[in-house]
Parts: structure tokens; sequence; C-alpha cells
């Protein structure tokens, strides 16, 4: 295999945004478009997830990935049965690899591989700087290196099922969720560095709910974003609390996480406005934070039972047998 003397490349977390991630891992494994989330969680590092897909094999291995601290975890949504990995030049044992399992790269080696099927998978980019945060949250030792068998890969229910709950949001790009982004990827992270790596949580951490005008402000704050660009770092902010204390205890307070709550509260306030026969149902959607018409029929019926045009009707009938 080549040699990585950088050839040029950029770091994937240079510059990170949704398109430098993307577009760094799709020229990697020579495709032209590979769509990518970044959180926005942290205060000052930043997690991605990249949907690599490819129909068609990879035509040659593909290209050393820069070096550089961080790690990536490439979790399959398509079984391999051929593939070939090699770390600082030396090749690695020969595994296949089946959907819903992953491997994990440590990207200060020099990391290459060659793919000769065509390959689905998500890859998430965790750097260093991430991972000392989670370490910082939790009130823990700084995380040393994350343990794993170069090609070996690894099954992890935990980490399939965080990996589908984003791989969803590939699908309707426009109605992903910032707060729901957020919380995924850093439970991702925390258990990564838990399990394969060395974080022990403080036996000091602080437990308990929220005081009344903590809950107050997160409240406020949700309502005022229904949109759901806002961030978990910001409703912290307001309140006075780390990322983590504040997610503990809105949840231990609330019984929900800050995405469910922001959830049902556009549905509450979806209903005010379905009660106004002159506001469209697409009128709705936008007031209250859906990407169009049909994310908020979906959402709504999941949760309410019937589409919106429904209840609409089911309250008109209602106030009219009220009249009488």
């Amino acid at each position: 295999m080549p040699s990585n003397a950088m050839n040029g490349q950029k770091p994937l977390g240079d510059g990170i945004n949704s398109g430098a991630v993307g577009q760094r891992l799709g020229d990697l494994f020579k495709i032209d478009h590979a769509p990518a989330l970044v959180t926005r969680r942290l205060s000052v590092a930043h997690m991605a997830v990249t949907e690599i897909r490819s129909d068609n094999p990879v035509l040659g291995p593909i290209e050393p990935v820069p070096i550089e601290d961080a790690y990536l975890v490439s979790l399959m949504l398509k079984s391999l049965d051929h593939h070939e990995v090699w770390e600082s030049g030396r090749p690695c044992p020969r595994h296949s690899i089946s959907a819903g399992e992953f491997h994990l790269r440590d990207l200060k080696i020099e990391q290459s591989a060659l793919v000769e099927q065509p390959h689905h998978s998500l890859q998430f980019y965790l750097p260093r700087a991430a991972l000392n945060e989670i370490a910082d949250e939790n009130e823990a030792r700084p995380i040393g290196e994350l343990a794993y068998q170069p090609g070996v890969p690894f099954s992890d229910p935990i980490v399939r099922s965080l990996g589908l709950c984003l791989r969803n949001l590939f699908e309707r790009p426009q109605e992903a969720n910032r707060l729901f982004l957020d919380h995924v990827t850093f439970a991702l992270g925390t258990h990564l560095a838990q399990t394969y790596g060395d974080l022990e949580p403080s036996s000091k951490l602080l437990r308990g709910g929220l005081s009344g005008w903590q809950e107050r402000r997160a409240r406020e704050y949700l309502s005022a974003n229904l949109c759901g660009k806002g961030s978990l770092k910001e409703i912290a902010a307001q309140c006075g609390l780390s990322i983590g204390h504040f997610s503990r205890s809105f949840k231990e307070t609330i019984g929900i996480a800050p995405h469910q709550w922001l959830i049902q509260r556009r549905i509450e306030v979806a209903k005010a406005f379905l009660k106004v026969p002159s506001t469209s149902l697409a009128e709705v959607a936008l007031k209250c934070g859906f990407a169009d018409q049909s994310h908020f029929t979906r959402v709504f019926t999941r949760i309410v039972g019937i589409s919106p045009g429904a209840w609409r009707r089911n309250c008109d009938i209602r106030d009219s047998v009220a009249r009488h």
C-alpha cells in the first residue's frame, strides 16, 4: 500500500462542517456525494457522522486517511464478505464484517483499506477534543486510548441501535432535530469511551432535578426554539449547568429527554393552531417547527393517533355539538 505522506490531504476534522466531512470521506471512498451531520453539543469539539454508500466496488485501494488525533467508527449497514485493511502499511488479519458490526480505527496511525464490494456504512468521526470533553462532563480523568484489534470487527448492540437512530436522519435531513442529534452522538461517544476506553464517571457527579427557575427557563427556551435549532449547550448555559448535569436533571425532573419534550411541545402548539380554521396545515407545520406538512402529519399521527386533518374535524364536530 502507498505510504501516507499526507498526500496533500487535510485532516477530516479540519475546519469541520457537514460539507467538509462528507466531501473528504467521499473523496477517500471515491464517491461523489457523502451526506454528513455534525453535532454542536460540545463547546469546542465536534463529532460528525457521514453516510457512505456506493453500489459499485471501489476501484483500487482507498487512499490513506490523513493522520490526526481522532478515531473513526465504521458501522456497517451492508455486510462485507471480503475487504483488506492496513495499519502503518502492514496488512491486518482479514475478517468478514456483518451488517450492524463496526470497525474502530485510530487516525493517529496510518490507515488504508481495499473494499471490492458494494459498500454502505455510517462513519462516526470522534476527535480527541470530544473525548476530553466527555471526560470533563463525567468529572473523570482524561481518557486514554480506545482498545481495538486492527481489522477485527465489534458486535455491539448499543452502537448498532444508536447508529440506526441516526441512519433515519439521512433519509430526511431537513427534518433532523438538532437536540436529538446532539443527544445520540454524545451518548455514542460516552459509550465508546466507557466500553473501549478507560472512562470512569466520578461517583461525585451531581444528582437531583432542576430547580423551579431552571425548569421554567428550560421550558421557555425550548418553546421559543420550536424549530429545534438550539443546542443542549445553549440550554444548559441558560440554566447555569454543565451539559451532562442539565441532561440528567431535566430527565429526572420532567421524565423525558429535552428533544422528546420539544416534540411534545410542538404537538401542543400545533393543536392550538388547528383550532383556528383559517390556518392551513402547511402554515401550522411551519409555525411549529416542522420541516413541511408531510413531516408534521407523520409526527402528529404517530403521537396523537390520528392525522392533523382528522383531529381538526373532530374538534369542529365537538364544537358544533357543544353549541347546540
